[in-house]
Formats: structure tokens, C-alpha cells, sequence
């Protein structure tokens, strides 16, 4: 099935770029995005110190002869 559109209408309005952003509106995205960073960093610290062997497990392994 074939359409054709003969016009389109449109509104189009210049606004400011700058105005876009309020200053409370940008401070709640920095403040979104610095939480976001913060929950990752968290998350990765929290990985590596379940992943991580510690010197007690390592003597451990090194007893069992696991290493």
C-alpha cells in the first residue's frame, strides 16, 4: 500500500539553548549523575573485595597445597 502526503504542516520555535536548562533542572541532573558514579564506584569496590584473596586464604591454599 502506497501514501502519498501532497503537504505537512509544522510549528517549529527557536528557543534559547540556554534557557532550556534552568539552574535547579541542571542541578538535579549533576546531582543524578555524581550519585550514578558514586553507586558504580560503590558497586565495583564492593566486587573486588569479594573477589579479592586475602592473605589468610592465601596461607590457606598455600597449606592445601592449592596454588
Amino acid at each position: 500500500m502506497q501514501v502519498e502526503i501532497s503537504e505537512v504542516v509544522s510549528t517549529v520555535r527557536a528557543i534559547d539553548g540556554e534557557s532550556i536548562l534552568s539552574a535547579p533542572t541542571l542541578q538535579r541532573i549533576v546531582s543524578a549523575v555524581l550519585k550514578a558514579i558514586q553507586d558504580a564506584d560503590a558497586h565495583r569496590m564492593r566486587s573486588n573485595a569479594e573477589t579479592r584473596v586475602t592473605g589468610g586464604v592465601a596461607a590457606e591454599q598455600r597449606k592445601e597445597g592449592c596454588q
